[in-house]
């Protein structure tokens, strides 16, 4: 079967290479229908695709195409159902722009109207925004589309379930009727073709060619955890499950890079993927990823566009998607061809309505629930990866009783090939030499083994009959080699001893308790409370209940925040190093750009208040008397002033927070 490429499908060579450097290899079937209908012709065109199957290059491309003037007018509008996703499409279309046009700016409500106002003053091409705010912008006057060349509706099916409908005929209204109409859907209910009979007049419907529906087989977890400690909640899920391969979902670049430094740092393979990182690298990010050399890949929905590997076990939602779409398009990329996959969201306290409405909208669109579980316990974690490492070193070792004659075995081999010795000394037994000083790393008169080999001619001219020969490591077959060492290292040892010690030395940092930190257990909050109850953020002082607030902690404001290069678990360090207390002990880690909140034990805590007054190389600390969240903005300074008040009145930042990095690398 001859395959089509996006050449075939008529984009000049100025597309083609925006299409290349975004790592698209083929036209989806939705694109291959769309994309030379909106090339060629003037017919308004219904789309019915699934989500994520490439709708917004479908429509994108020939936009990016046709449009690359300024006219002193908008020329296309593109509406949807949700801010998120008309910045979503915004960054997509942009991301295929080439030259500077077309210029594109999202309009939405959340957003301030003058900001808006302002970018559809100094010129744009396309607009993309929400049916509410596109509606302001109209009856306001910034917004005039009576002479618009294009009209599309993205995800036209959601924006009716959302009630969009009233907003979507008054916009249709205002708009160039000779404009050309396209609509995407998933569906095509009757309210959508009422939507064509009374505003697109003739028009042509393509669908995709509908596959047999595969059964999902991706379950469906979610686990309430803090934002501050989402990290360790996905360091659990990697270490728990027998064979992470998966993709880890953030909402921004900057979420992207930080989660994979994070990972990075405690020993595993990541990498972050987003628009920021030039086609070159990103192609061998995926190269490493789909050769599993990388295991796991964090990144943006838009960055992800396009990707499609096999054999993935997880996705993540590091955070919660805002909408149904995306959601279901990011965990369709797991449980394929039969296999099953695992789809983990993690989710925030105050997070609890945005999630029902999720589950809601996933209900309708696939089979499957959500359904909530605990987060695994470093004891789970640790049994699981003590049954797997054991299970594997057995399956890997093969191991096999020693012979006992294995130093004779050595003697037989011919002289002039001898594996493991340079040269034989004569009358000696020259792999006894070797082997009963292997481990010690001596010659017989006591010297470095490896000191007289870069000594060269002179050691050996002065131990010539002495010397112990050195062991030819690229010559000894492995087996034997290390066969060897293993018979000398429990020679007048108890051999259960010896392995103990081997198996701690290679495996003791992998099953060492202190290198996951703190996740707190999550309590429902009771019948009636608020979201803000739930989110652990009550009133004044009083301790987050929803997550086990303790009465045995004190809580601190430290003057160390992102912007001094602390993450939470330098922070962890920080003051395990301060105090000499276990890094497990420092406890609920909130970091801030110019702060961080940090829960102590009490005498730990007043400790490093008293050494915080008394010491000016210190960071400034003090109890925070916003228990349970952010100081934000009010950020307290040493005297009880609020940041913002003190600047206010001319005061400057002390110096010891200015410094706060500098003093801790200096002191530590």
């Amino acid at each position: 079967m001859e395959t089509i490429s996006f050449e075939d499908l008529g984009l000049d060579e100025r597309t083609l290479a925006a299409v290349e450097a975004k790592g698209f290899e083929s036209p989806t079937p939705i694109q291959i229908l769309a994309i030379p209908r909106l090339l060629n012709g003037d017919a308004n065109v219904i789309a019915k695709a699934r989500t994520g199957t490439g709708k917004t290059a479908a429509f994108g491309l020939p936009l990016v195409q046709t449009i690359r003037e300024d006219k002193g007018r908008v020329q296309a509008l593109v509406l949807t159902p949700t801010r998120e996703l008309a910045l979503q499409v915004c960054k997509e279309i942009e991301s295929f722009t080439q030259g500077g046009f077309p210029r594109l700016t999202p309009v939405y409500g959340g957003q301030f109207m003058g900001e808006q106002r302002r970018a559809l003053r100094s010129g744009c091409e396309i607009v993309v925004g929400t049916p509410g705010r596109i509606k302001d912008h109209i009856e306001r006057g910034s917004l005039k589309l009576e002479q618009i060349d294009y009209f599309v509706l993205d995800e036209a099916d959601e924006m009716l379930d959302m009630g969009f409908i009233e907003d979507i005929e008054a916009i249709f209204e205002q708009a160039n009727p000779e404009s050309r109409i396209l609509l995407f859907s998933a569906t095509m209910p009757p309210p959508i073709l009422k939507i064509a009979a009374a505003f697109m007049g003739d028009y042509e419907i393509v669908e995709e060619e509908a596959g047999p529906e595969e059964p999902l087989l991706t379950e469906q977890i979610y686990w309430f955890v803090r934002e501050s400690e989402k990290i360790e909640a996905l360091v659990r899920m990697i270490d728990i499950s027998p064979d992470f391969y998966g993709l880890v979902f953030t909402q921004t670049k900057a979420d992207a890079d930080s989660v994979s430094k994070l990972l990075d740092e405690r020993g595993y393979e990541a990498a972050a993927l987003h628009g920021d990182i030039p086609q070159a690298q990103r192609e061998k990010i995926l190269s490493r990823f789909r050769s599993k050399k990388t295991r796991i890949l964090v990144a943006t929905d838009v960055a992800a566009r396009g990707i499609d590997i096999e054999g993935l076990t997880h996705v993540v939602n590091y955070a919660l998607p805002f909408d149904g779409p995306t959601y279901v398009h990011r965990i369709g990329r797991t449980g394929r061809a039969g296999a099953k996959g695992l789809a983990f969201t993690l989710v925030k306290p105050e997070e609890r309505r945005r999630l029902e409405f999720l589950k809601q909208s996933v209900r309708k669109a696939i089979k499957g629930e959500m359904r909530e579980a605990a987060v695994p316990s470093v004891r789970e974690v640790l049994n699981a990866k003590r049954l797997r490492l054991f299970t594997e070193l057995k399956e890997s070792a093969a191991v096999q009783a020693v012979p006992q004659d294995i130093r004779q075995s050595f003697l037989q081999e011919n002289p002039q090939t001898a594996p493991c010795t340079e040269s034989k000394i004569a009358g000696e037994d020259s792999f006894d030499g070797a082997a009963d000083n292997i481990a010690a790393g001596v010659s017989e008169n006591g010297s470095n083994v490896a000191a007289d080999n870069r000594t060269g001619n002179a050691a050996a001219d002065t131990a010539a009959d002495k010397t112990v020969p050195a062991i030819n490591f690229k010559r000894c077959p492995a087996d034997r080699l290390f066969a060897a060492m293993a018979q000398d290292l429990c020679t007048n040892r108890n051999p259960e001893a010896v392995l103990a010690a081997v198996l701690e030395n290679v495996l003791g940092a992998e099953l060492d308790p202190e290198r996951y930190g703190t996740v707190t257990a999550y309590k429902p909050p009771a019948r009636g409370a608020s979201a803000r109850d739930a989110s652990g953020r009550g009133s004044r002082g009083t301790a987050n209940r929803s997550f086990g607030g303790r009465s045995d902690q004190i809580r601190l404001y430290v003057g160390l925040g992102k912007k001094d290069g602390f993450t939470a678990r330098k922070i962890a360090e920080y003051f395990s190093d301060l105090l000499n207390i276990p890094q497990r002990l420092v406890d609920r880690i909130d970091v801030s750009s110019a702060f961080s909140l940090v829960s102590l034990p009490v005498q730990a805590g007043r400790t490093a208040l008293d050494r915080s007054r008394r010491d000016k190389s210190l960071p400034h600390m003090h109890i925070d008397v916003k228990e349970g969240g952010f100081a934000g903005d009010e950020a307290f300074s040493r005297d009880g002033e609020s940041r913002r008040s003190a600047s206010k009145r001319g005061k400057k930042t002390p110096f010891y927070e200015k410094n706060a990095a500098s003093l801790y690398k200096k002191r530590f």
